[in-house]
């Protein structure tokens, strides 16, 4: 498709299949959403001593399985689709969720094996770049961003009123409901993204081990520095905020005493927050300051808001440095946007999965070091009903500490140097070609990557095959 010459038509079928993903991922993190309260009670119930690391450690697992599966997954889904993918990696993520009723062992085993599949945002931000032009790419990805927010915004308040009034069991089972309505959703609804001209017309396994191997991949990175570059500051980035979603919630109860509704309307208010971040101003800063500038923006509010969650020990302060935290929310959408703007249009998959390869790798590592860093710091769950004026002893001792959120300001630390790296990052960079199929397949698309002039790449030696990086979790 020409630029200049988009129909009208052509708009609206763009618009339409941007719907699909914004509904895949609403409906997936609703549903998860709807835990939050419930599986408060039942991290304790099952991990009542060193609950925070506990919980770091089966997020940990999750978040490396994830990293070790990345590669795998995005090559495949520039080889055979994004449709079969997408409906994959929505149905492991949301398999345990039933199970947290029927056998909550069974329940924290699966989160931790899901990691393999958990990729849904991978797969969408490839899926919309398949169905958008390069000059509209940034305000989808900001959309599809905001929707994670506002699948936020509701479900975990509307989740602890219905454990309140009926118990957990509904929640789950209201929870799964939702699940398996996106799974039908993606099956019978959402169209394949891919044309077919760029997918493979049989069955085969045209992918060698070398392009699976994660480490691999990670080691051609240091062989582009733009492509370092870029990693690293994801790394450095999304470390802390990878260990702070998979503990904030306990740690609001537990050390600033927030309550279950408290906790509630934290979360709805960051939601619509970020959703303005990610719509309204996401676009205005993309077009006015570029993408790399953005990028640098939503670091320094990160930086602003992990160093008030580390010396706040008052309610108030969580609440003011939570409108910082949604202003940080642009980091991401602007990364992919700056990176998928110089990858072809069959190297989507392996472009996104560069970033949130990154990402696994931090959802393995953030959760189990800031649970360690509680644990150093003898912050526990040891009292699910700690109220105002009825505080247990370690809770007092960390609202009293200089420092009453030690794993907060490691992560403002992180972001600095995150912030040094991306202040290198050239905004505009062309990266040599990456091949994700056989030889059969790079021979029939050349004359196509010759067209589009900004593919992204990986470069290794001479005598090596160029081969795809990495590839999420978020829950």
């Amino acid at each position: 498709m020409l630029a200049g010459r988009i129909t009208r038509s052509e708009v609206n079928v763009s618009a339409s299949l941007v719907t699909h993903a914004v509904v895949v991922i609403f409906l997936e993190f609703f549903a998860w959403g709807l835990l939050t309260t419930p599986m408060l009670t039942v991290l304790h119930e099952m991990f009542p001593q060193h609950t925070f690391l506990m919980n770091g450690l089966v997020q940990g697992v999750k978040g490396f399985l994830s990293f070790l599966s990345a590669p795998l997954i995005g090559a495949l889904s520039d080889i055979w689709g994004r449709k079969s993918f997408l409906l994959m990696t929505v149905f492991f993520t949301c398999a345990p969720i039933p199970f947290m009723k029927i056998s909550p062992r069974w329940y924290f085993a699966l989160i931790s094996v899901s990691g393999i599949f958990a990729v849904t945002f991978s797969v969408i931000f490839a899926y919309v770049a398949d169905i958008t032009e390069e000059h509209e790419r940034s305000t989808a990805y900001g959309l599809v961003s905001a929707t994670f927010a506002a699948s936020l915004v509701t479900s975990p308040a509307i989740g602890a009123y219905l454990s309140a009034q009926y118990g957990d069991s509904l929640v789950v089972l209201v929870a799964t409901v939702i699940a398996v309505a996106d799974i039908a959703f993606v099956f019978f609804v959402v169209p394949e993204s891919l044309p077919d001209k760029m997918r493979l017309t049989s069955w085969g396994f045209p992918i060698s081990w070398e392009q699976a191997d994660p480490f691999a991949s990670l080691r051609r990175v240091g062989k582009d520095t733009t492509v370092l570059l870029i990693c690293v500051t994801v790394f450095l980035s999304y470390l802390p905020e990878a260990g702070q979603y998979s503990s904030f919630f306990l740690y609001l109860r537990q050390v600033i005493e927030f309550s279950p509704a408290a906790i509630t309307g934290f979360i709805a208010m960051v939601g619509i927050l970020s959703i303005v971040a990610q719509t309204l101003f996401f676009g205005v800063l993309m077009r006015t300051i570029g993408k790399k500038n953005t990028v640098l923006l939503g670091l320094g509010f990160q930086l602003f808001q992990l160093a008030w969650y580390g010396f706040g020990s008052e309610p108030w302060m969580m609440w003011a440095a939570g409108t910082v935290a949604a202003m940080s929310s642009i980091t991401f959408p602007a990364i992919s946007a700056l990176v998928s703007h110089s990858a072809s249009p069959d190297q989507q998959g392996v472009a996104q999965g560069m970033i949130t390869g990154i990402r696994g790798l931090c959802n393995g590592l953030g959760p189990a070091l800031y649970g360690f860093i509680f644990f150093l710091f003898n912050v526990e769950l040891n009292e699910m009903e700690t109220m105002a004026g009825r505080s247990t002893a370690s809770t007092q001792v960390c609202r009293n500490l200089v420092v009453p959120g030690p794993p907060f300001l490691f992560g403002a630390c992180s972001v600095i140097f995150a912030l040094v790296v991306a202040f290198f990052i050239p905004e505009h960079h062309q990266l040599a070609e990456v091949k994700t199929c056989t030889a059969n397949k790079a021979d029939s698309s050349s004359a196509a990557h010759a067209q589009n002039g900004s593919p992204l790449s990986l470069p290794v030696s001479d005598t090596e095959d160029l081969e795809p990086l990495l590839q999420d979790s978020v829950m």
